[in-house]
């Protein structure tokens, strides 16, 4: 159970920087290929998405990327 919780914590920290490093590279009228899709049903919504992968994947990075702390 303690490795599918820390692939979900990484996984999620994977979608928060794909949403912020797409929002940095949107500035400049580029995109990631694997998001290319996001824009394809307008400008506003793709910033929804963009804001969505960022914060879904902070809440499971924050969920389940921790390691727990042992009292000792």
């Amino acid at each position: 159970m303690e490795q599918i919780t820390s692939k979900l914590g990484k996984g999620g920290l994977l979608l928060a920087a794909m949403g912020i490093i797409s929002i940095l590279l949107s500035i400049f009228n580029y995109n990631l290929r694997l998001l290319a899709w996001i824009d394809m049903w307008g400008n506003t919504t793709g910033w929804i998405i963009r804001i969505l992968l960022i914060v879904g994947g902070g809440a499971l990075f924050f969920l389940f990327g921790r390691e727990e702390e042992e009292d000792e």
